[in-house]
Protein backbone atom coordinates (compact mmCIF):
# COMPACT_ATOMS: atom_id res chain seq x y z
CA UNK A 1 0.00 0.00 0.00
CA UNK A 2 3.03 2.26 1.03
CA UNK A 3 4.04 1.87 -2.16
CA UNK A 4 0.52 2.41 -4.82
CA UNK A 5 0.82 5.63 -2.61
CA UNK A 6 4.23 6.70 -3.17
CA UNK A 7 3.80 6.16 -6.82
CA UNK A 8 0.92 8.30 -6.70
CA UNK A 9 2.99 11.28 -5.03
CA UNK A 10 5.40 10.46 -7.81
CA UNK A 11 3.31 10.39 -10.54
CA UNK A 12 1.17 13.85 -9.42
CA UNK A 13 4.73 15.65 -8.83
CA UNK A 14 5.84 15.13 -12.44
CA UNK A 15 2.37 16.19 -13.56
CA UNK A 16 2.74 19.12 -11.56
CA UNK A 17 6.09 20.23 -12.74
CA UNK A 18 6.07 18.65 -16.59
CA UNK A 19 3.04 20.22 -17.18
CA UNK A 20 2.87 23.54 -15.73
CA UNK A 21 6.22 24.50 -14.70
CA UNK A 22 7.43 24.78 -11.05
CA UNK A 23 6.39 28.51 -11.59
CA UNK A 24 9.67 30.35 -10.43
CA UNK A 25 8.65 32.68 -13.46
CA UNK A 26 5.63 34.31 -15.32
CA UNK A 27 5.81 35.22 -19.01
CA UNK A 28 4.52 39.03 -19.72
CA UNK A 29 3.48 41.15 -22.63
CA UNK A 30 1.95 44.57 -23.16
CA UNK A 31 -1.75 44.96 -21.83
CA UNK A 32 -2.52 45.19 -25.53
CA UNK A 33 -1.43 42.07 -26.95
CA UNK A 34 -4.54 39.74 -27.01
CA UNK A 35 -2.54 36.66 -26.56
CA UNK A 36 -3.62 34.84 -23.19
CA UNK A 37 -1.54 31.74 -23.63
CA UNK A 38 1.33 30.43 -25.37
CA UNK A 39 2.91 27.00 -26.59
CA UNK A 40 6.26 26.35 -25.68
CA UNK A 41 7.64 26.46 -29.20
CA UNK A 42 5.75 29.29 -29.44
CA UNK A 43 7.52 31.47 -26.19
CA UNK A 44 10.45 29.65 -27.48
CA UNK A 45 10.26 31.05 -31.28
CA UNK A 46 9.00 34.51 -29.99
CA UNK A 47 12.16 35.04 -27.55
CA UNK A 48 14.40 33.73 -30.40
CA UNK A 49 13.35 35.65 -32.84
CA UNK A 50 12.35 33.17 -35.26
CA UNK A 51 8.73 34.54 -35.18
CA UNK A 52 8.88 38.51 -35.90
CA UNK A 53 5.60 39.64 -35.75
CA UNK A 54 2.62 39.70 -33.40
CA UNK A 55 -1.21 38.66 -35.11
CA UNK A 56 -1.76 41.87 -34.96
CA UNK A 57 1.03 43.01 -37.11
CA UNK A 58 3.08 44.62 -33.95
CA UNK A 59 6.96 43.67 -34.22
CA UNK A 60 7.96 41.02 -31.52
CA UNK A 61 10.38 42.99 -28.85
CA UNK A 62 11.69 39.87 -26.54
CA UNK A 63 13.25 41.72 -23.60
CA UNK A 64 15.82 39.01 -21.49
CA UNK A 65 16.80 39.57 -17.48
CA UNK A 66 20.29 39.68 -17.06
CA UNK A 67 22.44 36.41 -17.65
CA UNK A 68 23.43 35.92 -14.10
CA UNK A 69 19.65 35.90 -13.17
CA UNK A 70 18.31 32.32 -11.61
CA UNK A 71 15.06 33.12 -13.40
CA UNK A 72 16.52 33.54 -16.62
CA UNK A 73 18.29 30.26 -16.14
CA UNK A 74 14.96 28.35 -15.37
CA UNK A 75 13.30 30.25 -18.07
CA UNK A 76 15.81 29.40 -20.43
CA UNK A 77 15.93 25.75 -19.85
CA UNK A 78 12.13 24.75 -19.46
CA UNK A 79 11.25 27.03 -22.22
CA UNK A 80 13.85 27.99 -24.90
CA UNK A 81 15.27 24.30 -23.54
CA UNK A 82 19.04 25.68 -23.55
CA UNK A 83 21.23 26.71 -21.08
CA UNK A 84 22.23 30.33 -21.10
CA UNK A 85 25.76 29.83 -22.57
CA UNK A 86 24.00 27.80 -25.65
CA UNK A 87 21.56 30.95 -25.90
CA UNK A 88 24.36 32.97 -25.94
CA UNK A 89 25.90 30.98 -28.57
CA UNK A 90 22.74 31.24 -30.64
CA UNK A 91 22.84 34.96 -30.48
CA UNK A 92 26.57 35.30 -31.54
CA UNK A 93 25.85 33.13 -34.39
CA UNK A 94 22.89 35.17 -35.35
CA UNK A 95 24.51 38.08 -34.93
CA UNK A 96 27.86 37.24 -36.83
CA UNK A 97 25.93 36.74 -40.13
CA UNK A 98 23.73 38.97 -40.21
CA UNK A 99 20.61 37.47 -39.23
CA UNK A 100 18.97 38.99 -35.66
CA UNK A 101 20.93 40.88 -32.13
CA UNK A 102 19.36 39.52 -29.27
CA UNK A 103 17.13 41.02 -27.01
CA UNK A 104 17.58 43.71 -24.81
CA UNK A 105 18.59 42.46 -21.35
CA UNK A 106 17.02 44.72 -17.84
CA UNK A 107 18.60 43.95 -14.68
CA UNK A 108 15.61 43.35 -12.48
CA UNK A 109 11.93 42.33 -13.04
CA UNK A 110 10.51 46.37 -12.49
CA UNK A 111 12.76 47.48 -15.71
CA UNK A 112 11.29 44.12 -17.54
CA UNK A 113 7.77 45.01 -16.51
CA UNK A 114 8.61 48.60 -17.55
CA UNK A 115 9.89 48.02 -21.05
CA UNK A 116 7.00 45.67 -21.71
CA UNK A 117 4.81 48.66 -20.45
CA UNK A 118 6.19 50.95 -23.34
CA UNK A 119 6.42 48.29 -25.78
CA UNK A 120 3.43 46.67 -27.24
CA UNK A 121 5.08 44.40 -28.65
CA UNK A 122 6.83 43.42 -26.12
CA UNK A 123 7.01 40.14 -24.47
CA UNK A 124 9.18 38.97 -20.95
CA UNK A 125 9.61 37.06 -18.20
CA UNK A 126 9.74 38.39 -14.36
CA UNK A 127 10.07 36.14 -10.94
CA UNK A 128 6.84 34.84 -9.88
CA UNK A 129 6.83 37.09 -7.13
CA UNK A 130 7.03 39.89 -9.20
CA UNK A 131 3.96 42.49 -9.30
CA UNK A 132 2.83 42.27 -12.65
CA UNK A 133 0.00 45.47 -12.43
CA UNK A 134 -0.01 46.78 -15.92
CA UNK A 135 1.08 44.21 -18.09
CA UNK A 136 -0.45 41.01 -18.80
CA UNK A 137 0.47 37.37 -17.45
CA UNK A 138 0.70 34.47 -20.31
CA UNK A 139 0.20 31.23 -19.70
CA UNK A 140 2.66 28.83 -21.26
CA UNK A 141 1.45 25.51 -21.91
Amino acid sequence: MKLKISVLITFALLLITDGVFAQSFKVVVNSSNSVTALTKKEASDLFLKKKSKWTDGNAVSPVDLSSSSKVREEFSQQVLGKSISAVRNFWQQAAFSGTASAPTEKSSDEEVIEFIKKNPGGIGYVSSSANTSGVKTVSIN
